[in-house]
């Protein structure tokens, strides 16, 4: 590949360290409505107090249902979103406090793919220019040395070189996608930050492109930021995963962990969902389907945010602090942290909260967890669904 000549210009951190990005206690509040008198504007809490790391080449997954505020991450990292609170850092840069001149340096270092392929490419722009923008945005190479950086990037995410004439219309949602990470890898960012980027393909595509994000990994050292509301496909590309819920971290694990041995209640349910290709199998077994809503980012309910749509709470004397007690992220193993206030205590240990979901032993390999019984109901007056796929 023709190789670019470092940035002596963009900001850099003179003490390499192994952490690429450290977020510690970010939180993104937004203002919606008009302040009328003395009434105050609705605050939208999007990400209300996470703290994680990526270390270099690692791929970090970041998982929840809509709502959650995984994108709302993904914007805050990039600058575009500012900090109400808390700190963005990438390799030793605060993000936040970066003029918007260095900002667009940074941007050099932090790429993005976004969810939609087609709404993210100039429709009047063929693909050739397209590719060649962000290298013409920064002032790299001359007419010649993006042409032969152009021809490079096709070849490596599985495109003809011919393709470059093309219009985006006159190309597959694969394609598109393809042509949108060949357009982050342009300017050879450490960490890029795909943002639900398989959910608008067909299946057989997003094999594809998984297969072609894990290769550029391991071809280039990428870090990866992969947001996603797809378990088993957040298991198979990264090396660690985060679990959100309502703006907050319910969980942080390994992937083998996250099929082997889940602990929050939460996560165990999102398990659930997760199909087997076994269709017996599937006929047969049961899943947790949460009773309730997602809450209100504007109104979350206190102490965990989970807790009325928990089925952990049946089995549970005393679960009162669950409604008091907003939970602490403890580490119940190495790189594993829960935010539960039971899991992982002595009255109540990981292998009993499996046992009470149900959850049967399952190969760190596998994609598929099966869930045999639902848990015990709550109570009377809220009871957890099951649905049995077999109905």
């Amino acid at each position: 590949m023709t190789a670019l000549q470092p940035d002596t210009n963009s900001p850099q951190n003179t003490t390499a360290s192994d952490v690429l990005l450290t977020v510690k206690d970010l939180a993104v509040h937004f203002n919606v409505g008009r302040r009328t008198g003395r009434s105050l504007r609705n605050v939208i809490r999007a990400i209300d107090g996470i703290s994680f790391e990526i270390r270099r080449g690692e791929s970090l997954g970041l998982i929840g249902e809509s709502g959650s505020g995984k994108s709302t991450v993904g914007r805050a990292v990039l600058g575009i979103y500012k900090p109400t609170s808390g700190s963005v850092n990438f390799d030793g840069i605060e993000v936040s406090k970066l003029s918007r001149h260095d900002l667009r340096k940074l941007r050099r270092r932090v790429q993005i793919v976004f969810q939609d392929p087609y709404s993210s490419l100039d429709p009047r722009m063929r693909i050739g220019p397209t590719i060649e923008e962000p290298l013409i945005a920064h002032r790299i190479g001359n007419v010649e040395l993006r042409a032969l950086r152009r021809a490079d990037l096709l070849s490596d995410v599985g495109l003809p070189t011919q393709s470059a004439r093309s219009f985006p219309h006159e190309l597959s949602g694969g394609q598109r996608q393809r042509v949108a990470i060949a357009r982050a890898l342009a300017l050879e960012p450490e960490l890029i930050v795909a943002d639900e980027v398989l959910s608008a393909l067909d299946v057989s595509v997003q094999a594809q492109i998984l297969a072609l994000l894990k290769k550029l990994k391991d071809e280039h050292g990428l870090a990866y930021l992969f947001i996603s509301h797809d378990l088993a496909v957040i298991a198979n590309i990264c090396d660690r995963i985060v679990v959100m819920y309502a703006g907050k971290i319910v969980e942080e694990l390994s992937s083998n962990d996250v099929i082997a041995d889940p602990c929050h209640p939460y996560t165990i349910a999102l398990m659930s969902a997760v199909g087997t290709p076994d269709p017996e199998k599937e006929m047969l077994r049961q899943r947790i389907i949460l009773s309730g809503e997602t809450p209100s980012p504007i109104t979350p309910p206190s102490g965990c945010r989970f807790n009325p749509r928990c089925w952990l709470r049946a089995s549970l004397e005393d679960s009162s602090r669950c409604e008091l007690e907003e939970p602490p992220l403890r580490e119940i193993g190495v790189g594993h942290r829960v935010a539960c206030h039971f899991v992982g205590e002595v009255r109540l240990s990981p292998e009993r909260t499996r046992a009470l979901a149900g959850l049967q032993e399952a190969s760190p390999t596998s994609a598929i967890v099966e869930i045999s019984n639902a848990p015990t109901p709550i109570s009377e007056d809220t009871p957890p669904r099951t649905a049995n796929n077999g109905s």
